[in-house]
């Protein structure tokens, strides 16, 4: 007999190239004598279950981690490499890029009631640019799913638009991502 779906999931797309950081790991980057991995797994507290794509990093929390197949293959390819690795198909996932630490529970609960009976909501920064922090009804994701294979290379927006999603203006700073040493260095503060 399967499992009862959990209420809400979150995956942790941690598996990107980091080229304009020199392929580091950006999950184990420290902002405030955190890993980035822990201020992401700090936002989903919430989750009955997290699924990290990335390497391997130390937690405090069981989290389960993987690798889309082959690596690289784009956040199209983690998110539903992340979709299929729930050891208990979820309700809701969040899908949050592990470079965006100043998303907060706070922020996913204004997701979490935007969506009320969309497909998703997703976190757009002030000038209207959807970012990669989002909560999606995982039956709809499963729904638009590509054909096998094609989600390697997909770009984003692609999968999304079979979606009836609905957008949430960031709050603050919410939207910042790190994409290089510049950001980390700006979101550090003053030394």
């Amino acid at each position: 007999m399967p499992l009862p779906p959990l209420d809400l999931g979150a995956i942790i797309l941690a598996g990107g190239t980091a080229a304009r950081m020199g392929g580091v790991d950006k999950a184990s980057i420290e902002l405030h004598g955190r890993t980035l991995l822990t201020h992401t797994l700090d936002a989903v507290i919430d989750a009955g279950e997290v699924v990290v794509l990335g390497d391997w990093v130390a937690t405090d929390r069981p989290v389960t981690f993987t690798r889309e197949d082959p690596h690289h293959g784009g956040p199209v390819a983690g998110l539903l490499t992340g979709l299929d690795a729930f050891a208990r198909s979820p309700r809701l996932v969040v899908v949050l890029a592990v470079d965006m630490p100043n998303v907060s529970m706070a922020s996913l609960a204004r997701l979490r009631a935007a969506v009320a009976e969309r497909d998703g909501a997703v976190l757009c920064d002030l000038s209207g640019r959807r970012q990669l922090a989002m909560v999606l009804r995982a039956d709809r994701l499963r729904a638009v799913r590509p054909a096998y294979g094609e989600e390697h290379g997909m770009p984003l927006h692609r999968l999304l638009d079979g979606l009836d999603l609905v957008d949430v203006p960031a709050l603050g700073a919410e939207a910042r991502d790190i994409d290089s040493w510049a950001d980390l260095r700006d979101l550090a503060g003053p030394d």
